[in-house]
């Protein structure tokens, strides 16, 4: 008799535990990602927040392609990627051709263990980005969904910056 009170109540007190988590959004998967490419440039950290909209500019982030001249600084931002976390957008600074600046302006935050992830994996993307000058870049361990998902964002931005 004791030993069926001690296991109804663990029961009750593990369904109850799992009824009590919040799961995350549910969320689309990412497209496939194409390529831009260039050469090297700078980058900083990104940090939560929103962004949207682009600054108008003709330049293809393709090398060997005719496109701005040198000096046509322009910054575009790339449409949200959903991920199972939450969603991922990039906003990226290009010198003519050239990326200079990377900058992750929205991705998941929702919880301490996001947070603790995230602000590994997003300076790593951004260094990475910079270093390909382009989309096709290397996932980060522990972080693939916001991986993928900023990977899918920067290619819509740098599809913008190319006018397609």
């Amino acid at each position: 008799m004791r030993r069926a009170v001690v296991a109804s109540s663990a029961t009750v007190a593990g369904i109850v535990l799992l009824l009590s988590l919040k799961p995350h959004e549910a969320a689309t998967t990412p497209a496939a990602l194409g390529t831009g490419t260039g050469s090297s440039g700078t980058g900083s950290s990104g940090s939560p927040g929103t962004g949207a909209g682009t600054d108008a500019g003709a330049a293809s982030p393709s090398a060997g392609t005719g496109g701005a001249a040198s000096g046509t600084v322009r910054t575009v931002t790339g449409s949200a990627a959903n991920t199972r976390f939450g969603p991922v957008q990039v906003k990226v600074t290009l010198d003519g051709t050239k990326i200079t600046k990377v900058e992750a302006v929205e991705y998941p935050t929702h919880d301490r263990r996001d947070q603790e992830i995230n602000s590994y994996a997003v300076p790593l993307l951004n260094q990475e980005a910079l270093d390909a000058q382009s989309a096709d870049i290397d996932v980060v361990s522990g972080a693939t969904f916001t991986s993928q998902g900023y990977a899918t964002s920067l290619q819509s931005a740098l599809d913008q910056a190319a006018g397609r």
